[in-house]
């Protein structure tokens, strides 16, 4: 029996990035559903949380996902440009948000064809590996959506014409995420068992396994 989970995702999160290609390599590997949710980065989704968290997180946050990277050998570099313009120094959000927006709506429309975790990694690799300056130009998107078995032109048709839908559609994934009991990213559910972290990767497979997860 295949095992389904939901993946709550985020494009602007290394952490997201650095759990996102193992699941979707264990998803290959196993007879497993796992179904991408993305969420919009908390920048946006509440922004006011950046300004009156601790002071030392986001330099613990830099320090600590460059450290995982390096333990899993997994190649990271901050993103050039970052998805969310933003003045790290102030942490200011900036009001106009040129690459979110649009990178979002394609994940979730990659979602609504069965393709979102496989767009997913293939996406946060150009951001994140460090390989790629400028991803958002050129055929940087459109080779990744390739490689996902997607057609990038067709995902940005319809991530124009029905932004308002995907828009609630990536709500509803941040209200499902609350509603499992969490609010950070990545998070993967398994039967309504949340398990935040790229270090829960291995724990999910764990639990999965109990519950009769197999070689496909």
């Amino acid at each position: 029996m295949t095992l389904k989970a939901d993946l709550y995702f985020s494009f602007r999160s290394p952490y997201s990035y650095l759990a996102v290609g193992r699941y979707r390599d264990m998803a290959r590997e196993y007879d497993l559903d796992i179904n991408l949710r993305t969420v919009m980065p908390i920048a946006v989704r509440d922004p006011d949380l950046l300004f009156t968290g601790n002071p030392a997180a986001p330099r613990y946050i830099v320090l600590d996902c460059f450290r995982a990277a390096q333990f899993l050998g997994i190649p990271l570099s901050w993103p050039r440009p970052d998805p969310i313009v933003q003045d790290l120094a102030t942490r200011e959000i900036a009001k106009e948000q040129p690459y979110i927006f649009r990178i979002c709506r394609l994940g979730q429309v990659a979602t609504r064809r069965g393709k979102g975790l496989e767009f997913a990694a293939e996406v946060a690799q150009i951001i994140w590996d460090g390989s790629t300056e400028n991803w958002h130009e050129g055929d940087h998107l459109a080779q990744a959506a390739t490689r996902a078995g997607l057609n990038l032109a067709e995902l940005e048709t319809e991530a124009a014409s029905d932004a308002e839908a995907l828009d609630s559609e990536i709500a509803g994934n941040t209200k499902a995420l609350d509603d499992a009991g969490h609010w950070g990213v990545p998070t993967l559910v398994v039967d309504g068992e949340p398990f935040f972290g790229q270090d829960r990767v291995d724990m999910a497979k764990w639990r999965m396994e109990q519950k009769g997860l197999v070689k496909r």
